[in-house]
This record gives C-alpha cells, structure tokens and sequence, in this order.
C-alpha cells in the first residue's frame, strides 16, 4: 500500500519557526550564506534550542501513539541540505519526531505545500507566508520575538484564533474599514443568520476540529476565538461556526479591547491574527503568535 498523508493533520514548518537559529540565521542576513552553512555544519552536534512554534509542535504530536498516527509535521525550509542535517538532529535531541522534510537552498518552498497537502504553513518569512496564502495554505509569520509558551498545561494544546480574516472571510472588515463601527454593527446584525464564507484557516479549524473528536488519553485540544467584535456582531461569527459544525471552548467578543492580557490569560501555544498590532501586543504579553498576511487589513498597496 502507497505511504499517504491523507487521513493525517500535516504541518508544514521552516526550521526557524521550530527551532532557535536567530544567531545562525544573522550570518545568512549578512549576506554569506557559505559562512551559515559552515556554522550549522560545525554545530551539527549541538543541537538547537527550541523556537517560538516549539510548544505546538511537540504537543500536537503528542496525539499520535504506538498504534495511530494522527499528526505529521514536516520541515519545509529554504535551509541547505546540510543545514537539514543539523535540523533532523535537533528534533531527535528535544524529542520531536520528525520523518520529513523539504530542503530548498533559498528558493521558495511553499510550492511544496500542494503534494504535502498541507493544513498550517509556519515560517519566519514573510513572503513565503503571503504566497502560501495566496496559493489557498493556511499560513502565518511567526514573530520569532515572541517568548516560549507556557508550561501550565503540558496535556493540553491551546490555539487561539482572531475571527475576522483569519476563520472568517475579511467580507465584514472591509465594511468597516471603509464605513466604520456603526456601519459594520448594522451590516452584521442585518446577515446574522447568513454564515460567513470561509477564512484561510477554516481548513486548520476543520482539521483540528477531527484531531479533537478523534482523541487520545494523552493529549486533550483546547480552541479559543478571540475577535474584536462585540454584540450584536457576535451572533453571526458564532451561527457562522455552528454552519460549520465546529466548536470553539471559549470566545471572546472583546469590543475593541486590547487582545494581549486575555491572551495571557488563555496561555495558548500560538495565536494567529491578520493584524500586526495584535499579535505585537501578543507577544508583548508572552504569547507565541503568527501574523497571517490575509485580507484588506494586509492588502499591499
């Protein structure tokens, strides 16, 4: 029988994202990539510290045992061969089990998405997010300045996501950046029982949505909405994930409050918004967060 990732949550991610090579990584900024090959190849026996998407990763492997594989994460880098090396070997160290990856020696590698069927694209790059994006893959920038997750909750994965751009189509949020407040309260109360077409990560929710209902004893899901709208705009986001079929354990329909200290709160692994100033105050509040290059908010000009 053909090996297939099909009935699998598969989550491609750059070395970066997974792993501490900041200081590796200033040495390719530099504009030498033969001297950053030399270092990571000098270092090959020192395995690497763990990165900011380190927490999600570890856990949701977690859901995988001796007789079922429900998760398969994979390294898609623009690292060199050789560089892989050292990556292969400093998941082995921190108990990461990592069976693939996709090596591409600085050219894009979100093409590689499409074959790997890919739910979640993580990386430190922010164009190779966009064009995920653009190509229909859930994806984000992951703020390497953010801090580690939390340790509170070593049997449980937390994932808190914005509404908006992100689940949701951006339909709403380009009523009211071009109308305001009042506008989009109106526009939403008028649809609250028409469901919101789909965001870039309803594919991630959806697959997540399977890994909880599928279970283990070993590790438990936990999801959050967190969104900037407030009543009555609430109603239509929470009828939109009922059309869906899909449970969130928690929502915050803060009105414009600050996302940060909520986030703290939550302790989430990650947490992914379309705005850079939330997933800054994120960070801020010692949250590991992505920034997901979608919607009007995002549009290039």
């Amino acid at each position: 029988m053909a090996t297939t990732l099909d009935d699998k949550l598969v989550v491609a991610i750059s070395s970066r994202a997974l792993f501490n090579f900041e200081e590796e990584n200033s040495i390719f900024e530099g504009g030498d990539p033969q001297a950053y090959m030399r270092t990571q190849l000098e270092r090959l026996d020192e395995p690497a510290r763990p990165g900011i998407a380190f927490s999600l990763i570890k856990k949701l492997l977690a859901f995988n045992d001796t007789t079922t594989q429900r998760v398969e994460v994979v390294i898609l880098s623009r690292n060199d061969p050789v560089s892989g090396m050292r990556v292969f070997r400093s998941g082995e160290a921190n108990a990461i089990h990592l069976l693939r990856g996709v090596f591409t020696q600085g050219s894009p590698p979100f093409r590689y998405l499409r074959p790997l069927r890919a739910h979640l694209f993580l990386s430190a790059n922010a164009e190779d997010v966009r064009e995920a994006l653009a190509a229909g893959f859930p994806a984000a920038r992951v703020l390497t300045e953010s801090v580690l997750a939390a340790s509170q909750h070593p049997h449980e994965v937390r994932i808190a996501f914005d509404g908006d751009a992100v689940l949701f189509s951006d339909e709403a949020e380009q009523v009211f950046q071009a109308e305001g407040l009042d506008a989009f309260q109106a526009h939403e109360t008028r649809h609250a029982s028409r469901p919101l077409p789909d965001g870039p990560f309803k594919p991630f929710l959806s697959a997540l949505h399977r890994l909880q209902q599928a279970g283990t004893p070993a590790m438990r899901l936990r999801t959050a909405l967190v969104t900037a709208r407030s009543a009555p705009a609430h109603e239509r986001a929470i009828r939109t994930l009922m059309h869906w079929g899909i449970r969130v354990d928690e929502a915050m329909f803060l009105g414009g409050l600050p996302k940060g200290e909520f986030l703290r709160e939550f302790e989430p692994d990650f947490f992914f918004d379309d705005q850079t100033r939330h997933v800054s105050h994120a960070a801020e509040h010692g949250v590991p967060a992505g920034h997901v290059a979608a919607g009007v908010a995002n549009a290039k000009p």
